[in-house]
């Protein structure tokens, strides 16, 4: 017997579930989400479902093309170190990579956030990480579902999901793998880091070094360990989207797990392979460190990580010129690291 009055009225609350806190969170999002308002969205924050117009966002024959992600365990490494403000970058940013390199517009981002206990602030910072991440992909925040579930995860963490629709022009869908030839130049565009891939590995080598997430970063002074591996996915998103519908790019691929090894191949016919060079360009200190500290083979590392390529793009060689100089005025860091060849 629990000694609990069983007479006395159970709420929601008494379960662990706060509905005004949830009322709370949402109305601190609205203007979150109004900040990423873009044409075509036109629905109001809290109803049933978004809508979006794709007419009135300018498409005349378009596909739709859909995506969902997560940030993985990198979640544990916020929780490690409290800082959420850019945990949902990383979220926008793995869902709306993938459909742009279908050649899609990502046109509008729902998220789903869930925890045992609602805090508020917590909440509050994630959202606006992710309000921040629509605005760097150009899509809109239409909505999406805060869970409180108590008993089913840890105090203090929380679980994210991200779901995002875009949309391309019949005509530019990628890849484009009947004009794809021998000879095409594989030009990449670099990484902010580990991105939201490889945290697993990543935590195991920390804890093999005895540093702690406060400690400074051995790869940058300037930065405490845990705040230099919580640098958020970039978004590729502007700078390549005119490119795309310029007809400049033949195939992207979004590097994230499986690194350059397995998700390279994905926007290839099956008579073509990647020919990477690996020494076409340094490897980016972070890595190097994660490499010398767990002792990880290059083959390990080629495919757990993106080795500072945050994605890769399959051109023409006439045109991989003008595009990596349009890409540098754009503030990009372009570099080529091989060509396609037979299989």
């Amino acid at each position: 017997m629990s000694g609990e009055d069983s007479s006395k009225p159970l709420t929601y609350r008494d379960a662990g579930v706060d509905i005004d806190a949830g009322d709370a969170l949402v109305d601190a999002i609205k203007p979150l989400a109004a900040s990423t308002r873009r044409p075509g969205a036109d629905g109001a924050l809290g109803g049933f479902g978004g809508l979006f117009d794709l007419k009135a966002a300018g498409f005349k024959d378009p596909v739709l093309v859909s995506g969902t992600d997560g940030v993985g365990t990198k979640l544990m490494l916020a929780f490690a170190t409290n800082r959420h403000e850019t945990i949902g970058i990383d979220l926008v940013a793995m869902c709306a990579n993938d459909v742009l390199a279908q050649g899609a517009e990502p046109l509008f981002f729902l998220d789903y956030f869930a925890t045992g206990k609602l805090d508020a602030g917590t909440g509050a910072k994630v959202i606006t990480g992710i309000a921040e991440g629509c605005r760097q992909a150009g899509c809109t925040l239409v909505g999406g579902e805060t869970a409180e579930m108590p008993g089913m995860y840890a105090p203090g963490h929380y679980d994210l999901a991200g779901f995002v629709v875009g949309a391309v022009e019949r005509p530019d869908i990628l890849p484009k793998t009947d004009d794809m030839k021998p000879g095409d130049v594989l030009v990449a565009l670099a990484s902010s880091g580990p991105h939201s891939n490889g945290y697993s590995l990543i935590r195991r080598i920390v804890e093999r070094t005895g540093l702690a997430w406060e400690d400074c970063a051995p790869f940058d002074e300037k930065k405490k360990l845990g705040e230099a591996l919580l640098a958020p996915t970039r978004i590729y998103v502007k700078s390549l989207l005119p490119l795309i519908r310029n007809k400049r790019i033949k195939g992207l691929a979004h590097i994230t797990g499986g690194g350059l090894t397995e998700n390279t191949p994905r926007m290839l016919p099956d008579h073509l392979v990647a020919k990477i060079d690996d020494k076409a360009w340094t490897l980016p200190p972070v890595f190097d460190w994660l490499q010398r500290a767990g002792s990880v083979s290059d083959a390990e590392m080629r495919r757990t990580f993106n080795c500072g390529v945050g994605i890769v793009m399959a051109v023409d060689p006439v045109v991989a010129q003008p595009l990596m100089e349009r890409l540098i005025d754009q503030g990009e860091e372009p570099f080529v690291i091989g060509e396609l060849g037979a299989a």
